[in-house]
């Protein structure tokens, strides 16, 4: 019985993930759509105030894989390595980027870039990873017996434009939610035909599965069948109420009305599948650890998931209502130029008769953000040796060195730009910078 509360546990916090992480990764994607700097700053906002406590939900769901169901972790992990840890680079750098545009007077767009293409990257290996999965992992006794690029598979690529379309409704959902103006018009208008996107999608997902999936799918069993009908009605119905939600009054109910399709996609997808945790024969009791293990994974995971439950509650009821620009940073500035431009402008007529210090080149940033990149540019360097030397280990020797050498050489060239632009700012004069 244990083992099934430890699968519970699982899909809670998977659900959990999809929903909240979902609509910060699909706000980021739609960013890179957006012409408006204005709209793209304020996209960043909404976000930079709980993406962090979002994202705990997927720690949570591999610290029950890890201790609750060790056989799905031994498959799954080896099984996805590569898209898993690109995916968890891409999600590094999309906090990154969050935390420094919202430092950052104006809109950066370097940063914007690195936010929006971070969220697309992640979202498109987590839906290989659970594509790759449902396609089936070759295993023995609990053990990943494939090969590298097992994972990559028709079913799994469909799976991560599915899911890209999900995350985007999802975001667009919580934009016409949170956001007024412009902005929340935009999202009115981008949901039904997501919506279709997403209605077709799991037409295509939910069909493929049947040929997908190497395990028989038991839909002559009632209670199976019953309960997969179900599911699907119910994403059906919210999938309508969405509909008739989106640019509609009140603005909570599409994203009311996507959270329940999700959940129950979600439980229509456990209703095919159940017992069986990784195709074709790894069920739910041969994957899951021992009992003490079990119990005590209860009691320290079930114990910390209502402390993260109440800290997004905390978040969204500080956050609550409508996200309002300040006036002086957005509403005339529609990048750092602008910014710069008006704050300078402001100082003038404040104080007309003190010369103004030349304020330093936008693009460049304060030293805190140029040491970030570097230090950035380094890890990611050695991540993709690290990566390299074990997927490639044996077989292409040469491909770690030649990624470290091509990282060593972009940072150099990075470096040697920046400094000579800082020092054509006048940015080393530090007497100039403090006053």
């Amino acid at each position: 019985m244990l083992d099934y509360a430890s699968y519970a546990l699982v899909l809670l916090a998977l659900g959990a993930y999809v929903l909240l992480d979902g609509y910060d990764l699909g706000i980021g994607i739609l960013s890179l759509f957006d012409r408006s700097d204005r709209r793209r700053k304020e996209y960043n906002e909404l976000i930079a105030t709980a993406w962090d406590a979002n994202e705990s939900w997927l720690i949570l769901a591999g610290v029950v894989l890890w201790a609750g169901l060790p056989g799905v972790y031994a498959t799954v992990l080896p099984g996805v390595y590569l898209p898993l840890v690109v995916m968890l680079l891409a999600l590094v750098l999309r906090g990154t980027a969050i935390e420094l545009q919202s430092a950052a007077l104006g809109y950066r767009r370097g940063w914007g870039l690195v936010f929006g293409i971070s969220s697309l990257v992640a979202t498109v290996c987590q839906g290989l990873v659970v594509g790759g999965v449902l396609s089936g992992l070759p295993h023995r006794g609990g053990v990943f017996t494939g090969g590298t690029w097992d994972w990559l598979t028709p079913y799994s690529v469909l799976c991560a434009l599915g899911l890209v379309a999900v995350h985007l409704l999802a975001g667009a959902a919580w934009l016409q939610d949170k956001t007024t103006g412009t902005a929340h018009e935009r999202a009115g208008r981008l949901g039904r035909p997501l919506i279709l996107a997403v209605a077709v999608a799991g037409l295509v997902l939910g069909s493929g599965l049947r040929f997908a999936d190497p395990q028989y799918l038991r839909f002559d069993q009632p209670l199976r069948a019953a309960l997969f009908g179900l599911a699907v009605a119910g994403a059906v119905v919210c999938a309508a109420l969405a509909w008739y939600g989106f640019g509609r009054r009140p603005d909570w109910r599409p994203f009311a009305a996507v959270a329940g399709t999700e959940a129950a996609g979600l439980l229509a997808l456990v209703a095919a599948t159940a017992p069986v945790v990784v195709p074709p024969d790894l069920t739910v009791h041969a994957a899951a650890g021992p009992h003490g293990s079990q119990l005590f994974l209860l009691i320290g995971v079930g114990g910390c998931m209502p402390v993260v439950l109440a800290y997004n509650i905390y978040a969204w009821w500080v956050f609550r209502g409508k996200f309002a620009q300040p006036s002086v940073s957005t509403e005339t500035a529609v990048g750092p130029s602008d910014t710069a431009a008006v704050a300078e402008q402001a100082a003038q007529v404040e104080q007309p008769e003190r010369p103004v210090p030349a304020a330093p080149a936008a693009s460049d940033g304060p030293w805190a953000a140029v040491a970030a990149r570097r230090v950035l540019l380094t890890l990611l360097a050695v991540a993709v040796a690290a990566v390299s030397q074990d997927v490639f280990g044996g077989v292409r020797a040469w491909i770690g060195p030649v990624g470290v050498a091509l990282f060593a050489l972009t940072a150099l060239a990075g470096w040697i730009r920046s400094d000579r632009r800082s020092a054509a700012a006048g940015q080393f004069d530090l007497r100039a910078a403090d006053r």
